[in-house]
C-alpha cells in the first residue's frame, strides 16, 4: 500500500483529550436513535463481565437511567464463573436490574457441544469432555511474517498436561459452526427480553472486532445499535475508567469465555496485545508512513509491512459478516 500521511506518528493518537464531550456525544446519539430511529423505551444488554459490555451498559444507563436498563446474565457449562461476579459488581455499581438466562439446555438441544466435542475426537481420539477440556489459538508468530493464520486445537487433562495438534479445516470449521450456537443463542435471549419490554438491544462489539471480524454474525454481531464500535480497545478502556466501571473489570484479561479452556483474546484471533494492536491499526487505517510508524514502534518497515498485509486479509476475509442480506427486487 502506498503511505501518503507523512505526519510523524505518535504513540498518543488514540488518546481521547476529551473524553467527557466523547461520552456526552454517544449519550446524546443514544438518545436520539432511541427516540426518533428505534421508537424504543429502553435498553437490553448482554453482561459478561467484561469490558466492552461492561463501557456498554454503563453508557447506556447514562444515556436512559438504570430503571430503562436490563443487564441479562447468559452463562453456559463452559461459561467462567468470573464472568457472573464481575456483571453482578457491574450491575450493582449502575443499579441496574439483571436476569439470569443459563442457555446450557438450549444449547444441548441445538446439538452445540456434541457437534463440537465430534471434531475435537476426530483430532484427539482420546478426547472426552468429562476428563479434558480444549480451546483453539492461532500461531501468535505468523502476523509478523506474513504468514496465514494457522489453528491449533489443544486439549488439557485433569492434571493440566495439554496435547496440541495443527488443526484440519474440516475439524476446524465444525468446532466454529458449533461454538457460534452460543453467541446465537445468546442474541436470541436478548431479543426475547427485548421485545417483551419494548427495549432495544445493545450491541457490544468494539471497532477491532467490527472490522477484524471477532463476531458471529446474528450472534454478538445482531443488535439495534453498537455505541462502542467506533472505539479502539484502548478507547474503550479510557471510556471504561471515566465512566466509574469497577476496576476489577478493568484489570481482567479480555477472554472470549467460548471454549472449555480458557484462552485470551489475543491468543484465539489477534495475535498482538491491544494497545500495539491499536495504535498499528490506527496507522494502517489512516495511511501513515511506515517508516515513521517503525521507529515509533521499535520494529523495522517489514514487520509494519507484514502487519499490515495480516490487517488487510483480516478485513477482507471477513467482509461476508459485515455484510447485510442480499434483497432481490422485481424487475
Amino acid at each position: 500500500m502506498e503511505n501518503t500521511n507523512k505526519k510523524l506518528f505518535s504513540k498518543d493518537v488514540l488518546v481521547i483529550e476529551n473524553i467527557e464531550g466523547e461520552v456526552d456525544r454517544i449519550i446524546q446519539q443514544l438518545r436520539n436513535d432511541m427516540q426518533h430511529v428505534l421508537k424504543r423505551k429502553g435498553a437490553v444488554v448482554g453482561i459478561s463481565g467484561g469490558i466492552d459490555s461492561s463501557v456498554s451498559l454503563a453508557l447506556a444507563v447514562k444515556a436512559f437511567g438504570a430503571d430503562k436498563v436490563l443487564g441479562v446474565m447468559l452463562p453456559e457449562k463452559d461459561s467462567s464463573n468470573e464472568s457472573k461476579d464481575m456483571a453482578l459488581k457491574l450491575a450493582e455499581k449502575f443499579g441496574v436490574q439483571t436476569l439470569e438466562e443459563d442457555i446450557t439446555g438450549a444449547l444441548e438441544g441445538f446439538g452445540c457441544y456434541k457437534r463440537r466435542d465430534e471434531a475435537v475426537s476426530a483430532v484427539f481420539p482420546e478426547y472426552t469432555p468429562d476428563a479434558y477440556k480444549m480451546k483453539i489459538t492461532l500461531n501468535q508468530g505468523g502476523i509478523s511474517h506474513n504468514l496465514p493464520p494457522l489453528f491449533i486445537l489443544t486439549i488439557i487433562d485433569s492434571m493440566g498436561v495439554s496435547k496440541s495438534k495443527i488443526i484440519p479445516v474440516k475439524e476446524y470449521l465444525q468446532i466454529v459452526a458449533a461454538s457460534n450456537f452460543k453467541q446465537r443463542c445468546r442474541m436470541s435471549m436478548l431479543y426475547y427480553h427485548a421485545e417483551r419490554l419494548h427495549y432495544a438491544v445493545i450491541g457490544t462489539p468494539n471497532k477491532h472486532e467490527v472490522e477484524q471480524g471477532f463476531f458471529v454474525k446474528y450472534g454478538d454481531g445482531g443488535a439495534d445499535v453498537m455505541p462502542i464500535a467506533h472505539l479502539y480497545k484502548t478507547q474503550v478502556y479510557q471510556v471504561a475508567h471515566h465512566l466509574g466501571v469497577p476496576e476489577e473489570i478493568i484489570r481482567r484479561t479480555p477472554t472470549t469465555d467460548t471454549y472449555s479452556a480458557e484462552q485470551t483474546q489475543q491468543e484465539f484471533f489477534y495475535q498482538l496485545p491491544f494497545d500495539k494492536m491499536d495504535l498499528l491499526w490506527y496507522a494502517f487505517e489512516n495511511n501513515y508512513d511506515i517508516d515513521s510508524v517503525a521507529e515509533t514502534m521499535s520494529l523495522t518497515a517489514d514487520d509494519i509491512h507484514n502487519i499490515y498485509t495480516n490487517f488487510a486479509r483480516k478485513h477482507r476475509t471477513t467482509e461476508y459478516l459485515r455484510s447485510t442480506p442480499i434483497f432481490y427486487k422485481t424487475l
